[in-house]
């Protein structure tokens, strides 16, 4: 076991938001105006990170139009209840944690629990697209959902979330499931981000009742933000290949890897599967590069080990096959916590990451409760660090800074020059 895991340094985050991310952005008000439920995908292990707040203002809008309130930094104390059942609106929105067999089955219940009690108006789903069962939950979800106005002739479904987080390939298993027969596959589907670029048509998920739905592209966020926190959302994001390709360096995402392996599993990390047998965990980067280099043959002339061939092979490595190992991961228990009371890092994901010691008080660190409470607080803790962050102006950049500067100084011309023109006329 590794005695301290310090968190690497991480290289500042790329813009990437291309123009089709923005006109969607734009059209979205719109979309939600013909939409009953929204369903809103993110990723198992970023279930804060892939978190989109450029959609919740747009959602609490149409929300809030139909009777319900919703915001994601200010969770409802209560709900106000909205028209439903005969002639009333249908507002639902669903959260789907998708790629589920990624993450450790024993946080998953802990976290509906923390998550659900934060946001009361969201029902949240875990869901992976080759589970059968998963699919099949959702959508008697969807249909159970339709039937609540039995005089509506249609439900309309909004599907929405960060790149590569698995949209397409969930709408054509939802398809599959709800449509009797053969179904071809509707929509395309790429490892790559970015391969939908515009609203798709509409697919039927549900034929009695009817339900359809649209396929969006994946919305990156304008910025990424400044300091630590930007940085280490753009490493996240570019992990689970959710930012295009060749942005990053692949040492520094090696490098945050191993970081989180070691944390999940500090006794035995996955990465151990692919060095040779008896290898300690470990923290350092480059010995664990020349390691790994040397395991797989990826030599230069010269004997050199070739770092950045193996940096390449062990993310790939990781989206393929290291994922499912992590996945495999142990509930922290006492015994992997050390007994001379000094904390320790333990982690569920990529994004929920908690202190544990031998002295910690009860209930137990073992137990689904203190998982649940802790988890709470990492939910906590990111909620109030994003509303201070946003606050501050920490989710533009200088340059959108400038450019809404410049649009506010246009436009108040445009009224001097407008009011001027008024006052000669009379």
């Amino acid at each position: 076991m590794i005695p301290s895991l310090p968190l690497p340094p991480l290289p500042c985050p790329p813009s990437w938001f291309p123009g089709h991310m923005n006109r969607f952005t734009k059209q979205l008000p719109a979309l939600l105006s013909r939409t009953d439920i929204v369903l809103e995908l993110r990723d198992s292990r970023l279930p804060l990170t892939s978190i989109n707040h450029n959609f919740e203002g747009a959602i609490s809008k149409w929300r809030a139009e139909r009777g319900k309130q919703s915001s994601l930094l200010r969770p409802p104390s209560h709900e106000t209840p909205g028209p439903s059942g005969h002639g009333g609106f249908t507002c639902e929105r669903i959260v789907v944690l998708n790629k589920r067999d990624l993450v450790p089955e024993w946080g998953m219940e802990p976290f509906r629990r923390a998550i659900a009690a934060r946001f009361p108006e969201q029902i949240i789903h875990f869901a992976a697209c080759n589970r059968r069962e998963d699919i099949k939950s959702l959508s008697k979800l969807l249909v159970s959902i339709a039937k609540r106005n039995p005089h509506a002739t249609e439900t309309n479904v909004l599907v929405v979330g960060m790149p590569n987080v698995g949209k397409s390939t969930l709408l054509n298993s939802l398809r599959s499931f709800g449509i009797s027969g053969p179904t071809p596959k509707a929509l395309q589907t790429s490892a790559q981000p970015g391969h939908t670029r515009a609203l798709s048509n509409r697919l039927k998920l549900s034929q009695d009742p009817l339900v359809y739905s649209y396929d969006t592209p994946g919305v990156m966020l304008p910025f990424l933000g400044r300091g630590d926190e930007g940085a280490e959302r753009g490493v996240k994001l570019a992990l689970i290949a959710g930012i295009k390709e060749g942005l990053y360096d692949v040492q520094a995402l090696v490098a945050y890897l191993l970081y989180r392996m070691n944390i999940l599993d500090p006794v035995c990390p996955a990465y151990l599967k692919v060095l040779p047998p008896g290898t300690s965990p470990t923290s350092d980067t480059d010995a664990f590069l020349e390691q790994l280099a040397r395991r797989l043959g990826m030599l230069v002339r010269g004997g050199e080990c070739d770092t950045e061939r193996a940096s390449k092979w062990f993310v790939e490595w990781w989206r393929k096959e290291g994922g499912l190992i992590s996945a495999a991961a142990p509930r922290p228990s006492p015994s992997s916590t050390p007994s001379d009371g000094v904390s320790a890092r333990r982690g569920w994901g990529f994004d929920l990451e908690w202190s544990m010691a031998s002295h910690e008080a009860v209930p137990p660190p073992h137990t689904e409760s203190f998982v649940e409470q802790k988890m709470g607080e990492c939910i906590d803790e990111y909620l109030e660090r994003t509303a201070d962050y946003e606050r501050l102006g920490g989710t533009i950049s200088e340059t959108q800074l400038k450019k809404r500067t410049w649009e506010e100084k246009l436009a108040q011309r445009a009224a001097r020059s407008k009011a001027k023109a008024i006052a000669r006329r009379r």
